[in-house]
């Protein structure tokens, strides 16, 4: 089974947006370990609304967590201890499985496990979703250099937003990582949306 995470330099720089469109371009099943903020919604529910494929399956979170912190704050404050122990594939899957991690790279579990750590436990290919802003090169860079630490398996980058070719260019330069595409800031998100971005990563099949 192929296992690819979606990660990203932060929180709110588009990692479930790309989900959904690789889920649809790649009639994937989706997987999201650690979910925080389920008080609000779901990155789960987000993506099987954006989904319109009739193949890809939509599996429990491995933690689900009511408060929009961090996953150790979270569970600290609803009594619950999370780790990678408690953590396992979805059983019930054969297909591509994309799972989409919570923040960033070093967002922590507990007091010793962080988000990267969840990413080295699972076999998969990693996705680093870059998303442009004040600062996003040093995050990027470092999110970059903390997975080469690790010798995670990079499938690549993908852009999301508007683009700063300068800030891009820096990034693709010192990383050498493949920039598999881009997802431009979209005023509607829906299955239409997401369909048409599908086309452009099929080629990841």
């Amino acid at each position: 089974m192929r296992k690819i995470f979606i990660t990203g330099i932060g929180t709110d720089v588009g990692k479930t947006v790309v989900s959904a469109v690789l889920v649809e371009a790649l009639k994937a099943d989706y997987w999201k370990p650690i979910q925080t903020g389920s008080f609000f919604s779901t990155d789960t529910a987000k993506v099987q609304k954006w989904v319109s494929n009739t193949e890809s399956k939509f599996h429990p979170e491995g933690y689900l967590l009511k408060q929009y912190m961090s996953p150790h704050a979270a569970a600290e404050l609803e009594g619950i201890e999370i780790g990678l122990s408690g953590l396992h594939i979805p059983e019930s899957t054969n297909s591509t499985l994309i799972m989409e991690g919570a923040g960033g790279l070093m967002v922590p579990l507990n007091r010793k496990e962080f988000m990267v750590d969840v990413i080295n436990k699972f076999d998969v290919e990693v996705i680093l979703v870059i998303q442009n802003y004040l600062g996003s090169i040093n995050h990027s860079l470092l999110s970059i250099d903390a997975l080469k630490a690790k010798k995670l398996n990079i499938l690549g980058i993908i852009f999301n937003g508007p683009p700063h070719q300068l800030s891009e260019d820096i990034i693709v330069e010192y990383s050498s990582l493949k920039v598999l595409g881009r997802i431009n800031k979209e005023k509607d998100l829906n299955a239409e949306v997401i369909s048409r971005y599908a086309k452009e990563f099929e080629y990841l099949k």
